[in-house]
């Protein structure tokens, strides 16, 4: 295992760990099952991700593993935003089943509300799998060739990997029984909504072909929308 390799690992591995902190001690519980759940479903969706890409793509898992010097400036500050809020939605998750805030969501909102949070995370799996591509953060990937990508769910939405983390960031407060959390939860999703239309204008006008895709893939995030 190389050190890039053996370094998005260890970031990976800090994540998890994150999540569970933050949810158990905010929550005070560790008889918490909708929250073993999202943490299940978060290692499994990130070790498919891992096995595939080690075996198939490992440049993909060195560019994820750090941010580099031609990032954006505007995305440094967007996805610190976007991290800062994502805890948020955690936190505020976990003091409202300690402390009660919301009325009880219906066990079967909860059940419909992770089913959504596996097809959103599966969506950005999608995503990442299809895009040798994905970085971290924007940015124009000379170095590696970097070129349109329009199979897979890029043949239906120009920004697929944001469409399904909407759909996860959106479904995990009522999946986690936490109303409140949707405000952070909310500005989570507009944090990417931003992200995806900068992003957008910085593809049309910095990589070839770019443009002509995105007059064949009409929608930015969600198909018929926008």
């Amino acid at each position: 295992m190389n050190d890039k390799i053996l370094k998005r690992t260890l970031q990976i591995l800090f994540q998890i760990i994150m999540i569970a902190t933050i949810l158990f001690v905010s929550s005070g519980r560790l008889d918490w099952w909708m929250a073993w759940i999202y943490i299940s479903l978060f290692i499994i969706g990130v070790s498919i991700n891992m096995i595939i890409l080690v075996h198939r793509d490992s440049g993909l898992i060195e560019e994820r593993s750090e941010i580099k010097a031609d990032t954006k400036k505007w995305d440094f500050w967007l996805a610190g935003f976007f991290s800062l809020m994502s805890s948020v939605t955690l936190l505020i998750s976990g003091l409202d089943i300690r402390f009660g805030w919301s009325e009880e969501i219906p066990s079967v909102l909860q059940f419909a509300a992770m089913v959504l949070v596996a097809l959103g995370s599966a969506l950005g799996s999608w995503a990442i799998l299809s895009n040798p591509f994905f970085a971290s953060t924007v940015r124009i990937q000379s170095e590696r060739g970097h070129a349109v990508i329009s199979h897979g769910p890029y043949h239906y939405v120009r920004h697929p990997g944001y469409s399904g983390w909407i759909l996860t960031g959106m479904a995990l407060p009522v999946m986690l029984g936490s109303l409140w959390a949707l405000i952070p939860a909310g500005l989570t999703a507009i944090i990417l909504i931003i992200r995806t239309g900068l992003e957008d204008w910085t593809l049309r006008r910095e990589l070839p072909g770019y443009e002509e895709y995105s007059q064949n893939t009409h929608f930015r995030l969600v198909p018929y929308v926008w």
